[in-house]
């Protein structure tokens, strides 16, 4: 695993955070390719904003390296909405690796996610995710403003001290409405558990339905203050 970058000036980008904003989100994917070619990469957890990337770049002609982060801990139907975007688009994985449940077991005691729940996430997603990114220059996520209040001012591409890149936010300015209409227009295969109250889904330890009234996220540690399992700390707000 690479050790943690010094922290530097971030590079240059041929257009600014200005331009950058005003594109539709498939112009800012088509940017990206050519700003970072073959070290592009981006990250899907098979919720419905991965849906709509992979369905977007396959319309537009782009096949960047999809990193996925098994913790091994997903519902059945993520792993089964995986099978159906990995057969309808043709996707390559990348996957970290990942200590087996057993394995976390024994080092850190059962059931972490209970005890420590940021230990739990730094372990089986962000360790992971900083050896995936070495060989990259950018890292497209699904992550939008409308999600939670810490994420309401993300950019569309944000310097990364911590992983030595850029990220990009093509769907930032997305709200959840644009976010099914475009699904349903293009006939996308998404995630059922949508279909049954779960807007925002991650592990099962983790992860509930959300109530009438909640954010989208409120779902994710329900009962904690935790609301970020740590991948996106230095770009969410008052990181």
């Amino acid at each position: 695993m690479r050790e943690p970058a010094e922290a530097v000036d971030s590079p240059a980008l041929s257009r600014s955070a200005r331009e950058l904003e005003a594109l539709s989100a498939e112009d800012f994917l088509a940017w990206a390719a050519l700003e970072f070619g073959e070290r592009l990469c981006v990250t899907c957890s098979w919720q419905k904003q991965s849906s709509v990337l992979v369905h977007m770049l396959s319309t537009i002609g782009l096949s960047p390296t999809i990193v996925e982060l098994d913790t091994h801990l997903f519902f059945r139907e993520s792993y089964e909405t995986r099978e159906r975007l990995i057969e309808k688009y043709d996707l390559k994985l990348v996957r970290p690796h990942i200590p087996t449940i057993a394995e976390q077991h024994r080092a850190e005691g059962p059931n972490l996610w209970e005890t420590d729940p940021d230990r739990c996430c730094h372990i089986r997603k962000v360790e992971p995710l900083i050896e995936a990114l070495a060989p990259f220059d950018a890292w497209v996520s699904g992550i939008r403003r409308q999600q939670s209040p810490s994420r309401a001012k993300i950019a569309k591409a944000q310097w990364s001290e911590r992983y030595d890149l850029y990220k990009l936010h093509p769907l930032a300015d997305w709200d959840e409405k644009k976010i099914w209409t475009y699904i349903t227009t293009n006939g996308i295969p998404y995630n059922p558990l949508h279909d049954v109250g779960y807007r925002s889904i991650g592990c099962i330890p983790c992860t509930r339905p959300t109530r009438a009234g909640e954010e989208e996220r409120a779902g994710r540690w329900s009962g904690s203050d935790k609301l970020e399992c740590g991948l996106h700390l230095d770009t969410v707000e008052g990181e």
